[in-house]
């Protein structure tokens, strides 16, 4: 959209945007408060695809509207009103996932660029945005629910009643994490370049933030990272710029987290990409499981693709879909082969005489109904000439790519289409075609199977099952030489795993654990590859990708951590150091507070449990300090001494004996009438939070 505004103003990037011409039909609505918040949705898809030529609307999943829908935007026409999401298109995103995805888009991260503490959401504002009707309980829930401050990185909201309705304002918190995160350098020394590292250490000290730096750091490299050290602006700017390219994934483990969702697993799904053949243009009802990559594959894969910032390994684009074609018969029709290769295009003589141009050819029902009308009214949906058109006309897209078949079990030519559907009434024979742009051809051909287990169908064009391409053995076929290994050129990617102490660490990483090991990595001298259990693909991890984890020790000890993983991991310290703090707030000697608490947890409990620096780092009155011992020290301390309101008082300074009430006030209980004062284990005290604190024991 920045772009495009450009484009506006001083007509920047005119090889994309003017090839689209005026816009007609679907628009998008800017996240932003803009000049103009309503943008053409083929323009900019083109710009992000560096494309001039796609489908618009949203019939197909590739298609601009589709798109930008499923990523959360709002379609709306020329006067910024949203357009009803057509109910016929099952691969258009709905329901909860979509009113997440817009709140995200629409309110949260607004809000969050403009440096807000917290952003509200009343739910009638954000239906009316979305264009739903009737949809307070689903709105609702979704603003309230877990998935949501996930999603958006934010603790619970708090809600207005009544619950649900369109009046009910959900009110989320932005900032308190990184404020509770500040933290400078404990270490004086500089941080290796480690490939696993785990910070700990008790909570409040930084290891949050500091994860940010050690990512930024392994990315961009410590020279260029010692500059954002002490500025944390430029700092969290870099790091959002890492993660939005990809180079930076977060995730928090949990109890519940299972190596399906971390590695890979299967999942319902009801999409069309794990079809293969004509059949699934007719649709199809219930649901079959589809293996779905987690966040580790995910960046894993990225990373050992990635060419660096010269691009120097060739590469496909693997979300691309590839089509198998056949331009004729082999041994009967070889000059129709030789012509399509040898003219970079590709034909289909399914469809006829019947000039397939028109815009409205793009929807596969438009397609059926001119068939039955035009040529033959009892043809069924599954008539070739209907699904072969729909195929090569419709549902293939400039950038897909395409196999050249030589019977069911060898291949000659893969190419990249380049070109729409056109029609050419003056051709002997197979009317229908598509510029191509050759990227490897052989008369000898070669086996399919090198890149593709299923025997070919016989059908002209159709798309095949996305998840069965094996796309490095493709590429080594395209480009004659094994691309499966990173280049020296390939950047650096860090995932960083918050709290990971806390999940069952040999069930997430099952066999993967000993890939972690540098010397087990892709490319080293002891490497290893497994076969993965529900895609049975090889894998392998990179040795270009970074994991960085915390752990709270005062959650769990380290003693306790998984053994195997406590071998691959270095473990540096984050302890509380005071004297980051000032020494008068208001008239209290932070760093004396701090210092004198941890003595006293350190007595009282361990060293693992004290009360980090972070938590004051944003004081700056005495009403801050009170506010942050009232409601997160002293809960904190209650929870570690399981409500134990004598010890709490000792850490403290409160209590019988002492001659000052601090923080905390007590007085005596008398035994119940009845029961003996033998039967009592000393004396018992009910103990309240002071309303007014003393800090006199603190004074700056």
């Amino acid at each position: 959209m920045d772009a495009y505004d450009s484009f506006r103003k001083d007509g920047a990037h005119r090889e994309i945007f003017s090839a689209f011409g005026e816009p007609r039909d679907y628009w998008v609505r800017s996240t932003r408060e803009r000049e103009n918040r309503v943008y053409p949705t083929k323009s900019l898809i083109g710009f992000i695809l560096n494309k001039t030529e796609l489908n618009g609307g949203w019939g197909q999943k590739s298609d601009a509207a589709a798109r930008l829908h499923n990523a959360g935007f709002i379609i709306i026409d020329q006067n910024d009103q949203p357009i009803e999401r057509p109910e016929r298109y099952e691969h258009l995103m709905e329901g909860a996932d979509r009113i997440r995805l817009c709140a995200l888009n629409y309110f949260i991260e607004p809000a969050r660029e403009n440096a807000a503490r917290e952003v509200s959401i009343r739910a009638g504002d954000l239906a009316a945005a979305i264009g739903l009707k009737d949809a307070f309980p689903n709105i609702c829930q979704a603003l309230g629910g877990e998935k949501l401050q996930n999603l958006a990185q934010v603790p619970p909201p708090t809600s207005t009643e009544p619950n649900p309705s369109s009046s009910t304002i959900f009110t989320y918190t932005l900032n308190s994490q990184p404020e509770a995160d500040t933290v400078t350098d404990t270490n004086n020394a500089a941080s290796p370049s480690a490939v696993n590292l785990i910070l700990y250490g008790p909570p409040g000290t930084g290891k949050t933030y500091q994860t940010a730096w050690e990512a930024v750091r392994l990315c961009v490299g410590a020279e260029s990272a010692a500059v954002l050290k002490d500025d944390r602006d430029a700092l969290t700017a870099e790091y959002r710029r890492l993660a939005n390219e990809g180079r930076i994934e977060f995730l928090t483990f949990h109890q519940s987290l299972s190596y399906e969702e971390f590695v890979e697993g299967m999942r319902p799904s009801t999409g069309d990409d794990d079809l293969e053949g004509p059949d699934e243009t007719a649709g199809g009802t219930g649901f079959r499981l589809k293996c779905h990559e987690g966040i580790f594959k995910r960046i894993s894969e990225r990373a050992r693709l990635d060419q660096g910032e010269s691009a120097g390994t060739q590469r496909l684009d693997r979300s691309a879909r590839v089509f198998k074609v056949a331009l004729g018969r082999r041994h009967v029709e070889d000059e129709r082969i030789r012509y399509g290769l040898d003219n970079d295009l590709i034909h289909l003589g399914w469809g006829e005489d019947i000039d397939w141009s028109d815009e409205r050819f793009d929807e596969f029902n438009e397609i059926f109904a001119e068939w039955r009308s035009k040529k033959n009214p009892e043809a069924s949906g599954h008539d070739g000439n209907i699904v072969c058109t729909f195929s090569f006309r419709a549902d293939m897209q400039v950038g897909d790519y395409v196999v050249i078949s030589d019977g069911r079990d060898r291949i000659q030519a893969f190419g990249q289409v380049s070109g729409e559907y056109y029609f050419d009434p003056d051709a002997t024979y197979h009317l229908h075609r598509r510029k191509m742009e050759w990227l490897w051809r052989s008369d000898e051909g070669t086996d399919r199977s090198r890149f593709y287990p299923n025997g070919f169908r016989r059908h002209s064009v159709y798309k095949l099952n996305q998840s069965l391409i094996d796309w490095d053995a493709l590429e080594e076929i395209t480009f004659g030489e094994d691309t499966s290994l990173r280049g020296k050129v390939g950047r650096d990617y860090v995932l960083i795993i918050d709290e990971i102490n806390r999940a069952n660490i040999s069930k997430v990483f099952g066999e993967l654990i000993t890939l972690l090991e540098q010397d087990k990595r892709l490319g080293a001298q002891n490497e290893v590859r497994v076969q993965l259990p529900y895609s049975k693909k090889r894998f392998g991890v990179p040795p270009n990708l970074h994991i960085v984890g915390t752990m709270n020790t005062a959650d769990r000890s380290i003693a306790l951590l998984d053994t195997a993983l406590r071998r691959r991991f270095t473990f540096q310290e984050l302890m509380p150091d005071p004297t980051v703090l000032s020494e008068d707030v208001g008239g209290i000697n932070l760093r004396a507070l701090l210092s004198t608490i941890n003595e006293r947890i350190e007595y009282l409990f361990d060293r693992e449990h004290q009360i980090g620096h972070a938590y004051f780092t944003s004081c700056h009155s005495r009403a801050d300090v009170e506010d942050v011992m009232r409601h997160k020290v002293i809960p904190l301390l209650a929870e570690y001494f399981y409500e134990d309101w004598a010890k709490v008082a000792a850490v403290l300074g409160d209590g019988p004996g002492m001659a000052k009430e601090h923080f905390l006030e007590s007085a005596g209980l008398k035994p119940p009438k009845g029961m003996p004062e033998d039967d009592i284990n000393g004396d018992k005290f009910r103990w309240n939070v002071k309303a007014d604190f003393d800090f006199s024991e603190f004074e700056a």
